[in-house]
């Protein structure tokens, strides 16, 4: 320690300070360890007993300091970001094809067969239809969810609910301090948006877990497991397999760019077709006996759920219930992302391991 202290003594003064991050030669050897780590540069090994400590010391020359290092390495690395025409091309080309056979079929000699079917048999759908929604209003008076008896947000408590809530949709606690729901056209709206995003998060929250639980049990491997960091490593020029099978890649292996315009061109169909409405299929001869919210037939309901309409009427409210939560979850993603840095999967292993120590509080030590 004393002969690495004069060694110091004698570097220049803009050295001085990298020399104070080495207190030892162990330090040292740590150093070259991460120097080795962030450059592509092969170098004989060195030993801090045969090495003189001024050359181990050298290792930090650089004009910033050593966390800069890793900085540097990410700024050197490929992002692909940049797309090339070729590339915008094909993304233009693949997100065609869905429109196109649409189209194709719809103007087909089978396309013209298939609405001439369905517009035999749509008077009998179209009754079979109301009869179904006849007997979902006598379900839902019926309900516990439904009507002015439903439970209430406050359960017991007395509170002056909004008059304008009666209970028809499903999920309707009687909760609505910010007034959305005056306008009946607007809290319609408001619903539609409400249960597609319900879906959208259930969805996504079983494309967070899973990939972690296979990951973590060993069942597949995935080039990076943890949702946030998915993106991360997109950036970084890795190539993404779906569902962990090499070579499966579809738009895995492009870049972000390419991968966004694919993405936003892809949507654009369906939510076209959402905005026309249910009859937008019906010149491909699909005709839908539901609503915006709930299409049915074959397409949308081909288990059957809705032929019993009591328990569909249940399995509504459930599945606006458990949207909700998904949504409250997807929350706590976010944060466990920012505060930990892992996984939801991996915080709750390390939770269940030593919870006194492994919580919310002590993230925040």
């Amino acid at each position: 320690m004393k002969h690495e202290k004069n060694v110091r003594d004698h570097l220049p003064a803009t050295w001085r300070w990298r020399c104070r991050l080495l207190p030892s030669l162990s330090s040292v050897r740590l150093g070259w360890s991460i120097f080795l780590l962030n450059t592509d540069k092969r170098v004989p090994t060195l030993n801090s007993r045969s090495m003189h400590p001024l050359s181990s010391l050298l290792l930090f020359r650089s004009a910033a300091p050593p966390s800069a290092l890793p900085l540097r390495r990410r700024r050197r690395s490929h992002t692909p970001v940049r797309a090339s025409w070729q590339e915008l091309a094909g993304v233009l080309v693949f997100s065609a094809i869905p429109f196109t056979a649409v189209k194709a079929l719809a103007n087909s000699p089978l396309g013209a067969r298939l609405r001439r079917r369905l517009e035999d048999r749509k008077a009998a759908a179209a009754a079979e239809a109301d009869a179904l929604r006849a007997a979902s209003r006598g379900a839902r008076n019926n309900s516990f969810w439904y009507g002015g008896d439903r439970p209430r947000w406050l359960g017991p408590v007395p509170y002056d609910y909004p008059e304008y809530l009666t209970g028809e949709y499903p999920g309707d606690y009687g909760f609505d301090i910010a007034g959305l729901g005056r306008d009946p056209v607007a809290f319609a709206n408001y619903f539609n948006f409400e249960i597609l995003h319900c879906r959208w998060a259930m969805l996504a929250a079983l494309g967070v877990v899973v990939p972690e639980l296979l990951d973590l049990f060993g069942l597949v491997h995935f080039v990076e497991p943890v949702w946030w960091k998915v993106g991360y490593a997109k950036l970084q020029g890795d190539n993404l397999d779906y569902l962990g099978i090499p070579g499966f890649r579809i738009a895995g292996g492009q870049g972000v760019v390419v991968i966004a315009i694919c993405q936003a061109l892809l949507m654009v169909g369906p939510e076209y077709a959402r905005y026309c409405g249910i009859e937008a299929l019906e010149p491909l001869g699909i005709y839908l006996p539901g609503d915006i919210n709930y299409p049915g037939g074959p397409l949308f309901d081909p288990l059957g759920l809705s032929k019993d309409p009591v328990a569909f009427e249940d399995l509504k409210v459930k599945e606006i219930k458990n949207g909700r939560l998904a949504m409250v979850a997807w929350f706590g993603f976010y944060i466990q992302a920012a505060v930990t840095g892992k996984g939801p999967v991996q915080n709750l292993v390390e939770h269940l391991s030593d919870p006194l120590n492994n919580n919310i509080l002590s993230s925040f030590h």
